[in-house]
This record gives structure tokens, sequence and C-alpha cells, in this order.
């Protein structure tokens, strides 16, 4: 069953985030991942969510957490939280039962 990665975040420091957009695409090709969305400017309906959702495909939950902990990743991760705050969580993809 597919994974998927859910990122909602307030980008906080805008002069020195973009080094983690350069840098994280090669960890993702590295991993098979697929980038469904990537929304700077997210339309609110409901709540107070952050400005920036991303939502990335990979073949299993588990893979989406081996990409997090490989250190290509751990690498970089910190050109995101040091220059964004909000949430990351790993979620299955659905199967409507029958």
């Amino acid at each position: 069953m597919a994974g998927y990665l859910i990122a909602t975040y307030d980008i906080t420091n805008p002069e020195a985030y973009p080094a983690y957009v350069a840098a994280v695409g090669a960890t993702l090709q590295g991993a098979g991942a697929e980038v469904l969305v990537a929304d700077y400017n997210s339309e609110v309906v409901e709540g107070q969510p952050a400005k920036v959702s991303v939502v990335i495909k990979f073949a299993s939950k588990a893979a989406a957490m081996e990409w997090y902990n490989s250190a290509a990743y751990q690498a970089i991760v910190q050109l995101r939280t040091s220059n964004s705050a909000g949430s990351m969580v790993l979620v299955d993809g659905f199967v409507m039962p029958a």
C-alpha cells in the first residue's frame, strides 16, 4: 500500500529556505518518491493551517520513513527545520472497503 508524507508549514526565513528546495529533490528521486502537491500559498477553507502544503507519495509508509531517516535526507533536514515551522506526518494510503 502506498504511503504519503504530508507536510504543512510556514516559512520563517525566506532567504535561507530555498537551499532546502534545491537539495531535497535529489533525496526524493533517490527514494522513488513522487511529489503530488507542493503549494506555497495554500487556500484556507477551515481552521488555521500553514501556508505551505506538501504531499509526497512513496511505495509504502515504511519507504517514507526510510527516506526520512536516510543519511541523504538527514544531511539537509535542518535546512527546512531551521527555516520553517509546522508539521509533517506519514500516513498509509486508503483502500475503500468492499
